[in-house]
C-alpha cells in the first residue's frame, strides 16, 4: 500500500499524518494520503512566491507554449488518468475521460490568451496624451476543489491562473487525491518551472491555512454551499479575492409537447450519470400537466435499465458512490422520502454487485409525487435519486424553480420556442439548457450559478476567470517635444 505525498517546488514531499484512500467499488483501502497544514502551506507559498518572480516576467509565448505541451500530454495520458480517477472516485473510466476532455478545453482556452490579453489603446485623449491599459497577474493563488471532479474542476482554475502569470497551490479532495499529483507531473514534463504549480493534501486544517495565509492573493473554491460561504467569509476577511461556487438542486422541466422518450433518455443520464455526484446533476424533474404520467413510465423503464457496476468494467454506466457514508446518506434519503409520502417507483437501496459486495453501490432511485416540502426535494442528496414534482403549468414550474434557494443549472424540454424563451428569461438560474440536460458552458464562457450556488460574484473560467486572476492597469502617457513649453495647471486636470 503506497502513500500519496504532497508536491511542492517540483518534488514529492512526505508527511507524517495520513488517512486512507478507498476503492469505492470494493470498499477496501488502497492507499494513504498525507495530510498537510500550516507548515506545508507555508512551504508551498514560499516556493510559489519565489517562482512568481520569474514566471510572472516570462513572455506570453513561453507561458502558452507550456500550455500547448501540457494539453498534448493530457491527450496522451487520458486513459491512464481516467483509470486513476475511476479507481479512487468510483465513476466509470469513460466518465472520467469525459471530465478530462472538458477540463482540457480550459487548457485550450488558456493557449489562446494572447488575443484575450491584448488590452486597449486610445490615441490623443488630450493634446499630446495617450492612454492604454493591460492586465497583470496577482501573485500566488490557490484552489480548493471537491472529490466529484478531481481533474476537471482544478482544470477550470490552474490553466488560466498559470497562463496569466500567477503561481498556484492546489488543495484537492483527500478522498481522491492522486489525479492532482499526476497533473503536477505532467506540468513538469511540459516544462513548467518548479514551484509554479504545487499540491498540498489535507482537510480543514490545510483549508484554514490557505484562507489565512498572507502570501496567497486569491482563492478559488468549488464545493457545498455551507463551506463556500465559510471560504468566502474567511478569505475576504483576510483581504483575498474569492471564487466560491456552492451546491445545487437542478430542475428539468418537461412540457406536454416534449418528446418524452428523448426527454427521459437525457434526464436519466443527467440524474444518474456519475452516480448523481455532480453539481450539475438533474435531481428534480418537474412534470407539467399531461406530461407527468407518461414521463414517469418512461423514466421508470430507463432507470431500471441503467447498468451499475465497477467503474472499470466494460458496459458499466454508473459506478459506486465515493464513500460508505455517502451511500448510507443517499439510501436514508430514499427511506425518509417514502415516510413523507413520496411514491418510490424505483428503489435502488440494498444493491449488491457480484464480486464487489462490500462496494459503496446503490442503484438508481425514482421518486414520484414529491412535494417541495419533502427532504428529498430540499436537500442536495448528491446521489442517484431523481424526484418527480407535478405541476399544472409552465409558469407554475418556473415558480418552483425560482423558489428553490439554489440557482446553478436548469433545463427545459419542449418543442415550443415561445415556451423556451419565456423560461430562459424568467428563471432565476445561472446556466440554462433548452433540450440540453446538463448545460455546462464551453470553456470560453464562464461557469457559475445564482443564489446559494454562487457565493459572491465571481464565476469560474472563461472571461471571468481572466478577470479574476489578473489586475488591470491604466497608463496615461505624455512625451513632450524637447524645448516645447508645457504649462502645469493647479486646477483639476481636464481633457482639452
Amino acid at each position: 500500500m503506497h502513500t500519496i505525498p504532497h508536491w511542492i517546488n517540483g518534488s514529492p514531499v512526505p508527511g507524517t499524518d495520513t488517512q486512507p484512500v478507498f476503492n469505492p467499488a470494493t470498499g477496501a483501502e488502497q492507499a494513504h494520503v498525507v495530510l498537510g497544514g500550516t507548515t506545508e502551506i507555508d512551504a508551498a507559498v514560499k516556493a510559489a512566491t519565489q517562482a512568481f518572480e520569474t514566471w510572472s516576467q516570462s513572455s506570453l509565448t513561453q507561458r502558452t507554449q507550456v500550455m500547448f505541451t501540457f494539453r498534448q500530454l493530457l491527450v496522451e495520458h487520458e486513459e491512464e488518468l481516467g483509470r486513476i480517477i475511476s479507481a479512487e472516485h468510483g465513476k466509470t473510466v469513460d466518465d472520467a475521460r469525459g471530465e478530462i476532455v472538458r477540463g482540457r478545453e480550459v487548457v485550450e482556452f488558456a493557449c489562446g490568451l494572447g488575443d484575450v490579453l491584448k488590452g486597449s489603446f486610445s490615441d490623443q485623449v488630450s493634446r499630446g496624451i495617450d492612454v492604454h491599459d493591460f492586465r497583470q497577474p496577482l501573485g500566488v493563488v490557490a484552489g480548493i476543489t471537491p472529490f466529484n471532479f478531481p481533474a476537471m474542476v482544478p482544470l477550470w482554475m490552474h490553466p488560466i491562473a498559470l497562463a496569466t502569470g500567477n503561481t498556484f497551490i492546489l488543495k484537492p479532495s483527500e478522498r481522491d487525491p492522486s489525479a492532482a499529483n499526476f497533473v503536477a507531473e505532467l506540468y513538469q514534463k511540459a516544462g513548467l518551472p518548479d514551484g509554479v504549480f504545487n499540491v498540498v493534501h489535507g482537510g480543514k486544517t490545510a483549508v484554514d491555512a490557505i484562507l489565512a495565509h498572507p502570501g496567497i492573493e486569491a482563492v478559488s473554491f468549488v464545493g457545498s454551499t455551507p463551506i463556500a460561504k465559510y471560504v468566502h467569509e474567511q478569505a475576504t476577511a483576510a483581504g483575498k479575492r474569492v471564487q466560491a461556487l456552492g451546491g445545487a438542486k437542478n430542475h428539468a422541466v418537461v412540457l406536454p409537447d416534449a418528446d418524452l422518450e428523448f426527454a427521459a433518455n437525457h434526464i436519466t443520464a443527467g440524474a444518474y450519470g456519475s452516480a448523481g455526484e455532480r453539481c450539475m446533476a438533474l435531481s428534480v424533474a418537474v412534470a407539467v400537466g399531461d406530461a407527468a404520467d407518461g414521463l414517469v413510465q418512461v423514466l421508470e423503464r430507463k432507470a431500471r435499465e441503467v447498468k451499475v457496476g465497477p467503474g472499470d468494467a466494460p458496459g458499466t454506466e454508473m459506478g459506486p458512490l465515493v464513500t460508505k457514508v455517502a451511500q448510507e446518506r443517499v439510501e436514508n434519503a430514499v427511506a425518509v422520502a417514502h415516510t413523507q409520502g413520496a411514491t418510490v417507483v424505483v428503489d435502488g437501496r440494498g444493491l449488491k454487485i457480484d464480486g464487489h459486495e462490500n462496494g459503496f453501490f446503490t442503484g438508481p432511485s425514482l421518486l414520484d409525487h414529491v412535494t417541495t416540502e419533502m427532504q428529498a426535494y430540499k436537500d442536495e442528496l448528491f446521489g442517484p435519486v431523481l424526484a418527480i414534482v407535478r405541476v399544472d403549468t409552465l409558469d407554475e414550474a418556473i415558480d418552483v424553480v425560482n423558489a428553490n434557494p439554489y440557482g446553478n443549472g436548469t433545463a427545459l424540454f419542449t418543442a415550443s420556442g415561445e415556451a423556451a424563451r419565456r423560461f430562459q428569461r424568467n428563471v432565476k438560474v445561472g446556466m440554462i439548457g433548452i433540450n440540453v440536460p446538463v448545460p455546462v458552458p464551453m470553456s470560453y464562457y464562464s461557469f457559475g450559478g445564482w443564489k446559494d450556488s454562487l457565493i459572491g460574484d465571481s464565476p469560474i473560467h472563461g472571461p471571468e476567470g481572466i478577470r479574476f486572476y489578473t489586475r488591470p492597469k491604466v497608463v496615461t502617457t505624455r512625451w513632450p517635444q524637447p524645448k516645447q513649453p508645457v504649462t502645469a495647471g493647479f486646477t483639476f486636470p481636464t481633457s482639452h
